[in-house]
């Protein structure tokens, strides 16, 4: 840290000493006053940073030694050098422009210690250029109390509403007034004030929402299924039945943003108040979904829903999970009404049967599309033929 500090701006040095005194950090000598009264001979020497030299800046902040001084100091430093590097350049179009970044962590400890909490879910549209536009959202706050349940605009065009998902269709948008914008300012009050932000896969609502916070509870990732042979992630659905006893999503019924937030802050209390044990073992029932279901992955940017419905036979229905880029590939699961049909679909499926890295039963399939192009993608099946 020493040899950082005597390289840095005085500018740089400055601000850290600022940030030392509003929180009244101490070093192996004391804080900034005790410094400059070991150090000062003559009475109405300047106490303000700006008027002390580089070098009695750089002597001051090396006394501290405590890792978690340390972590707060490297911390701010990098904090400046970004704002410094923003400001050098203007004209740099980035994305995080339209970013809203809690400054809890620059907080006070009364702050950062606030147990309250908001739970909250979104639901995404795909737009043209391949990303995912926000529709919805719901909240809800540790008392379950409805503090958010809006429509949003995207502000790019729609190519796809996913209706069977998220009930959304083109209609209702074209009524909605709200911007992302407007969403952030009316969440923008509870994380300030340092609530904790709950959530199911959070990382997709937080991107979507384009928000920035630093103390959050993902119920995605708390819980997992007690014979995982890898991590991963449990349904919010398979959770509530779990854990709370209640389906949160019907078969064949869109989704409810307050539903789902609510499960999720529901589901984050067992777990907080209760003590709710976090490892799951799976059901019969669960195992009976999971065998109802085929999943199919790498599946090229340019083949449509309408394309995968060609490669599977009987009755199902599609739940796609959009490509991390415009042009990468994406996946998609396929729900059939029992698993005897979904056995039946794979066994159907035209390609060479091998495993996955796990084990599991795949297949390789090549498809010839609409346009004339050849793709490939591969169908799996989600749990081992004969598991119980």
């Amino acid at each position: 840290m020493e040899l950082k500090l005597a390289t840095a701006e005085k500018q740089v040095l400055e601000e850290l000493v600022k940030l030392v005194q509003s929180r009244d950090l101490r070093g192996e000598n004391g804080g900034w006053k005790e410094f400059l009264d070991a150090k000062d001979k003559m009475i109405g020497s300047p106490n303000d940073p700006s008027k002390r030299s580089h070098d009695e800046l750089v002597s001051f902040l090396t006394t501290f030694k405590k890792k978690q001084h340390l972590q707060v100091l490297k911390c701010h430093a990098n904090c400046l050098l970004i704002e410094k590097l923003e400001e050098e350049s203007p004209d740099k179009d980035t994305p995080e422009q339209d970013w809203f970044v809690s400054d809890v962590g620059m907080k006070t400890s009364k702050v950062m210690k606030s147990t309250e909490m908001v739970a909250v879910d979104c639901e995404m549209v795909l737009c043209d250029d391949g990303t995912e536009g926000l529709v919805r959202v719901g909240a809800v706050d540790r008392h379950l109390k409805v503090i958010l349940d809006e429509f949003v605009k995207p502000d790019k065009p729609v190519v796809d509403y996913r209706t069977d998902i998220t009930g959304i269709t083109a209609e209702v948008i074209e009524k909605a007034t709200l911007s992302l914008l407007d969403i952030q300012e009316t969440l923008q009050p509870f994380l300030s004030n340092g609530a904790i932000l709950v959530g199911h896969s959070l990382n997709k609502d937080l991107e979507v929402l384009k928000i920035d916070h630093p103390k959050v509870i993902d119920t995605a990732l708390i819980f997992k299924y007690s014979n995982a042979r890898r991590p991963r992630r449990i349904s919010l659905n398979n959770l509530c039945k779990s854990i709370l006893g209640y389906e949160v999503r019907k078969a064949g019924v869109s989704h409810d943003c307050v539903h789902d937030a609510t499960a999720a802050m529901k589901l984050a209390l067992a777990v907080i108040e209760k003590r709710a044990t976090t490892t799951i073992p799976p059901s019969k029932e669960m195992l009976e979904v999971e065998r109802a279901k085929l999943f199919i992955h790498k599946i090229p940017h340019n083949v449509t829903s309408e394309d995968l419905e060609q490669v599977l036979s009987g009755e199902f229905t599609l739940d796609v999970k959009p490509a991390k880029t415009s042009r990468g590939c994406y996946c998609a699961f396929v729900v059939f009404h029992s698993s005897k049909e979904a056995d039946q679909a794979f066994e159907n499926v035209d390609g060479d049967q091998g495993q996955d890295s796990f084990g599991l039963p795949q297949k390789l399939v090549l498809f010839k599309l609409t346009s004339g192009s050849r793709v490939s993608m591969y169908v799996r099946k989600m749990v081992q033929d004969g598991s119980a």
